[in-house]
């Protein structure tokens, strides 16, 4: 099954990265390459991910060495399994980076870290990013989850965060960023970012505002509560006026198993409330007793329905 946290574009991106491993490939397929890698910064980004994985995945490459020298390379057989190591596809490990990261979480906890740069990252639940870090560039990639960056003023070195398909340099301190599947929060709480997405123009963001963004569009700014936005490091989970399907999708990141909402018509009942982040099957509990919803928990996933 395919993890359903992986980008489309990413996993795109490792494809083509696969194809122009061939010396030998067409040249209508090196045109096509360059034209999807012209098409959208956010595809550069991608195939750089895919690039730096391959320099440090070094049981991949005499495994697709053999491969590529048996068959003919395709890329949707070497995704599909053509290339294994020991036990594991090379194509599961490939479009999973999130394996090799240099930081994570684990789910319902928290980890501060200290960069070689002085600055400090400070990661929420379920959360895994990577370093890039070289002499004119501070690059952090977020695979996935939740993370506040406290940034060291350094005027020579860049500070940027990748979070799908959009690219955060700070402009100051202290910001936020959030990101589950292909949607990404940016929050400022000091000074201000500037955030660049697929080809529009980049957009300053100051303390106090919020931008939403997926792979092919970007919200509008808007302004944000920081006690809603900060109340994750503090063990808390914040919701004022959220639709349900948004409450029961930020719960399950605190929790071992799925939240399945049954009945979409449940889905934009409005929530306001706080829980406490280790305790998960007391909110949705909370979440019954106040709405007309009733849950079901059997440990392993909780089915939400509407009372009869």
């Amino acid at each position: 099954m395919q993890d359903e946290n992986i980008d489309p574009v990413y996993q795109q991106a490792v494809e083509w990265f696969v194809l122009m491993q061939d010396a030998e490939l067409s040249a209508d397929k090196r045109q096509a390459f360059a034209e999807w890698l012209a098409s959208s910064p956010a595809h550069k980004i991608a195939y750089q991910r895919a690039s730096q994985l391959w320099e440090r995945f070094d049981l991949v490459k005499p495994a697709y060495e053999k491969y590529r020298k048996s068959r003919n390379i395709n890329r949707r057989s070497l995704l599909l399994g053509g290339l294994a190591v020991t036990a594991i596809p090379a194509s599961y490990l490939l479009l999973n980076p999130a394996l090799f990261a240099d930081y994570r979480s684990g789910i319902g906890q928290q980890l501060s870290v200290s960069l070689p740069d002085g600055s400090t990252v400070q990661l929420g639940t379920n959360t895994a990013l990577s370093l890039d870090f070289t002499t004119d560039k501070r690059r952090i990639i977020l695979h996935h989850g939740q993370a506040l960056f406290s940034v060291a003023p350094m005027t020579d070195q860049p500070f940027i965060v990748v979070a799908g398909a959009g690219e955060t340099q700070a402009l100051g301190t202290q910001f936020d960023i959030r990101l589950i599947g292909n949607n990404a929060t940016v929050t400022v709480l000091e000074s201000a970012v500037k955030l660049r997405h697929n080809d529009t123009s980049p957009i300053v963001i100051k303390a106090g505002w919020q931008i939403d963004y997926a792979e092919k569009t970007a919200g509008e700014l808007h302004p944000v509560n920081l006690a809603e936005a900060e109340a994750w490091r503090q063990g808390r989970i914040y919701f004022e006026d959220k639709p349900l399907h948004y409450v029961l999708t930020e719960l399950e990141r605190y929790r071992h198993g799925k939240i399945i909402l049954a009945d979409s018509t449940l889905a934009d009942i409005p929530v306001t409330a706080v829980f406490n982040i280790t305790a998960s099957h007391e909110a949705l509990t909370s979440l019954a007793e106040a709405l007309p919803i009733r849950v079901m928990d059997t440990g392993l996933a909780a089915f939400v329905y509407g009372k009869k």
